[in-house]
């Protein structure tokens, strides 16, 4: 009788660790495409408020061809020196000095 429940308590923590798998695995899903669409809201409205910022006081026809060629033009050289800046930031605090401030050392 003993040997019975043991085989049906095995059974059931089998069965239980294969429905928490299979949660694991359908949250997972649910996680990626929350991630996909909350990364995806963040790059609009960055790109929205950059643009507003980068073209306010410009004079840009938006209707035509050639405006709109121009407005990518600067969106894109514009992107193009944040990406820059952003390297040259880290290059530089990569080449500080980290190291423990000797005045701090000898007090």
């Amino acid at each position: 009788m003993l040997f019975y429940f043991m085989v049906i308590g095995i059974a059931l923590f089998v069965v239980a660790v294969l429905i928490i798998a299979i949660w694991v695995l359908i949250e997972l899903k649910r996680f990626k495409h929350k991630l996909f669409a909350i990364i995806l809201i963040a790059l609009i409205l960055f790109s929205y408020i950059s643009a507003t910022m980068i073209f306010r006081g410009q004079d840009i026809d938006f209707k035509t061809v050639p405006g709109l060629i121009k407005a990518t033009k600067i969106y894109f050289l514009w992107l193009g020196s944040l990406f820059g800046n952003f390297k040259s930031i880290t290059t530089n605090a990569i080449k500080m000095n980290w190291g423990v401030n000797e005045t701090a050392k000898s007090k």
